[in-house]
């Protein structure tokens, strides 16, 4: 018997930068007390019923199945399972995702779903020599087979503004923005402490327009993303509780209304989620102007600006508090966060009632997921 599946008990780690803060915390390290206060808080409010699985995304980990050992570390009892997700960039929105699947096919009524990262900790991998030569780092995973465009993330971004006819300046524009949002706001409510770091490291006050324009380009001397444009490289993590309307009664929710994946042209992978969020609402049954809020990982300016422009999307719904830009992108993780910040956004008394978010993926695929806020 199927149910609908919705979102509750939303919380994350701060976003660190990469080799400081959380410079020598692992994936389960940062995972674990996300897990534990998220369970905690659906105890306290007295849903009490098993968890099923713990289902988290991630990229660069050590293997070994990061979502079941920071759930043993969380104190979940060794009855309670965990798989791990890799869609890269997309990992976390994936996961909850997979978890809302499973609900809504009733074969299972609470998961705790999300993602994690460490850049900090991720192990230095090697390509086996070859005839004889030196072991080669391996720095990233291939995206795309031989015979298919493979640009690094970076370069992508240069040449999807280039052939999007978005300038340097409008770049800056948007990340001023952001910069400015996050600056701006309060995260606290949604955010589990670790250690004695209590809130975003990447976050600073003061980027204007004309400070970022001083910033050299990133990926190449003819190139528009810069340090200040772009995402930084983060650790974090992000974990919600995925159950059913009847079990969370009374709780702030958010219901899942669909979700979707798409492949694009691994060229430009900062479009993937054009077809993404096409294929959702397509499914759903609403418009772009239906939506009061939407999260879009801030990778790059030019993903954000080339999604809205491509899909016609009002940009002041885009991220209202700052994202990426301004906070980390801890890549498993970062789909999972988007949905933290939509609840803490559609959650209040006057939140949007519909928000969506979406994930580009590099190697071409996006991926999106529509809720609304449970009245």
């Amino acid at each position: 018997m199927s149910s609908v599946p919705v979102l509750v008990a939303p919380r994350r780690t701060p976003i660190g930068n990469a080799g400081h803060g959380f410079a020598d915390l692992t994936t389960t390290d940062l995972a674990a007390p996300v897990l534990r206060d998220v369970l905690t808080s659906l105890r306290e409010s007295g849903l009490d019923a098993e968890v099923d699985d713990v289902v988290l995304g991630n990229c660069l980990g050590p293997g070994g199945d990061p979502a079941r050992v920071a759930a043993l570390q969380a104190g979940m009892g060794v009855e309670v399972p965990g798989v791990t997700v890799d869609r890269q960039c997309g990992s976390g929105l994936d996961a909850v995702m997979q978890a809302a699947l499973r609900v809504r096919s009733g074969a299972d009524e609470l998961l705790l779903a999300g993602g994690v990262e460490s850049a900090s900790t991720a192990p230095w991998r090697f390509w086996p020599p070859v005839s004889g030569a030196d072991p080669v780092r391996y720095t990233r995973a291939p995206f795309a087979p031989h015979g298919f465009p493979d640009p690094d993330m970076g370069a992508a971004a240069d040449e999807l503004a280039r052939v999007r006819g978005i300038s340097r300046e409008r770049q800056d524009a948007y990340a001023a923005r952001s910069h400015t949002l996050a600056a701006a706001a309060d995260f606290s409510s949604e955010i589990v402490p670790i250690g004695d770091i209590a809130r975003d490291q990447r976050i600073r006050a003061g980027m204007t327009e004309a400070r970022l324009a001083r910033l050299r380009p990133s990926f190449g001397a003819g190139g528009t993303a810069t340090a200040g444009n772009s995402c930084g490289i983060s650790d974090g993590a992000a974990v919600l509780a995925v159950t059913t309307e009847s079990l969370s009664a009374g709780l702030p929710a958010l219901r899942i209304l669909g979700s979707a994946v798409a492949g694009s042209d691994p060229a430009l992978p900062g479009l993937g989620p054009v077809p993404a969020i096409r294929k959702l609402l397509k499914r759903t049954g609403y418009d772009v102007a239906d939506l009061g809020v939407v999260e879009i990982t801030e990778a790059f300016a030019s993903v954000v600006l080339a999604v809205s422009d491509e899909l016609g999307l009002d940009e002041s719904v885009i991220c209202p508090q700052g994202g990426a830009i301004a906070m980390g992108h801890p890549w498993g993780a970062s789909g999972a966060l988007l949905l933290v910040r939509l609840a803490s956004q559609m959650l209040r008394e006057d939140g949007p009632a519909l928000g969506l978010a979406a994930c580009a993926i590099g190697g071409g695929q996006g991926i999106a997921m529509l809720v609304e806020r449970v009245s």
